[in-house]
């Protein structure tokens, strides 16, 4: 296997007399076996990073490195890396065994019978030996989706690279795929970077995760550290369903100022704080507690709005404020009963708030993190 660097990567095209900036230096190194997942919005540069890494963007200036060996020059087919595209690109005429088959027969020497022995072991590793002989028109999505992968794992690359190949699935199957693809990269340990703009892919298969946003590169990190340490206001409200909430806030004195309520803070936050004055306050829905009354300086009374039940648990938006209403999200258990209109106070407790620097984004203080420790169940 082998490690993957990308040094300072950029790429501009050129649209008309403009440039557009499509990956403005983006830097990481993927360990050799490490499952990296890029993550970004629609048009953040993720898929052009990728294609770029695969040999089928130039690269406008920066370095690949392959195992220390710089590969910007090297032609796609001797990369020896091999990719899953979004729409699965199987060849229609072919049969799967062909369609597996095909790339190993342009690019190796290798003789029939031992392309025919690996076609076989694939098919098996990927429960689809029942389909070798079918066409790609005779199968369901998550069975091209298992050829396609077959047709990568087949050629025994040294990086697999994965352009959202999971977005054509219903829900149901795209939860089921993403369970099968980290089991089946573990089991291979191949170097891989999977792009993706879904966030659930992004913190549930990735060893790490590469969040971009306008082509820059905003945090690398794993995924409880970018969810619970974000780098920026970006990075915190780009992670989690719902979203966190901000408010911008002003330092003055001891407390942070909103149009909506006045938020008291410790010695130990406003030495995060430092001299800055133009803030954004962030807490996540999940740190919220509702409780009945107001009694502590982090409790602020609000008005129950509209309540999502999603079974285990619910999203509820409040209405926080007199004279300059504003919304809290928060998310409580699916056994509480809430209802529009109902006054409830929420609290926010300090070690679950974060705050920003308005002006830059950048993270000056973020969330206390806690550990629980894993306890054996007492023995019978």
């Amino acid at each position: 296997m082998a490690s993957l660097e990308l040094d300072s990567l950029t790429k501009v095209f050129q649209d008309g007399n403009e440039q557009v900036v499509a990956v403005d230096e983006v830097s990481v190194s993927i360990d050799d076996g490490e499952f990296l997942v890029v993550v970004g919005p629609s048009g953040c540069g993720k898929s052009t990073t990728l294609r770029m890494v695969a040999g089928l963007e130039t690269v406008t200036d920066g370095t690949i490195s392959l195992d220390d060996r710089a590969i910007n020059d090297v032609k796609p087919q001797h990369r020896d890396i091999a990719m899953v595209f979004q729409s699965y690109a199987l060849y229609p005429h072919m049969s799967v065994r062909e369609n597996m088959s095909f790339g190993l027969e342009e690019s190796t020497d290798l003789p029939e019978d031992e392309i025919y022995d690996r076609v076989a072991e694939t098919a098996s590793l990927l429960d689809i030996s029942e389909l070798l002989e079918r066409k790609p028109r005779d199968l369901s999505g998550g069975q091209q989706q298992r050829v396609a992968l077959g047709r990568a794992i087949v050629r025994d690359p040294e990086v697999f690279l994965m352009d959202e190949p999971l977005s054509n699935l219903d829900a149901k199957l795209r939860a089921q795929m993403r369970t099968e693809l980290q089991r089946l990269q573990e089991d291979l340990g191949v170097t891989t970077m999977y792009v993706t703009h879904d966030q659930t892919e992004a913190m549930t298969m990735g060893d790490r995760i590469a969040i971009l946003d306008g082509g820059e590169l905003q945090q690398v990190a794993t995924p409880l550290e970018c969810y619970h340490e974000p780098a920026n206001v970006f990075v915190a409200g780009f992670l989690g369903e719902p979203s966190m909430n901000f408010f911008d806030v002003d330092r003055e004195g001891d407390s942070l100022v909103a149009d909506a309520f006045d938020y008291l803070v410790s010695d130990a936050l406003a030495a995060d704080i430092g001299d800055e004055t133009e803030l954004v306050l962030g807490i996540r829905p999940e740190a919220i507690e509702l409780v009945a009354s107001a009694s502590g300086p982090h409790d602020f009374e609000t008005q129950v709005d509209v309540v999502e039940p999603m079974g285990d648990e619910n999203t509820v938006y409040l209405t926080l404020g007199d004279e300059t209403e504003r919304t809290l999200v928060a998310t409580t258990s699916g056994m509480r009963q809430l209802s529009r209109g109902q006054s409830v106070a929420a609290r926010l407790p300090e070690e679950a708030i974060h705050v920003f620097d308005r002006r830059t984004g950048r993270a000056l203080h973020n969330r206390t993190v806690v550990d629980e420790e894993i306890v054996d169940a007492p023995q019978r």
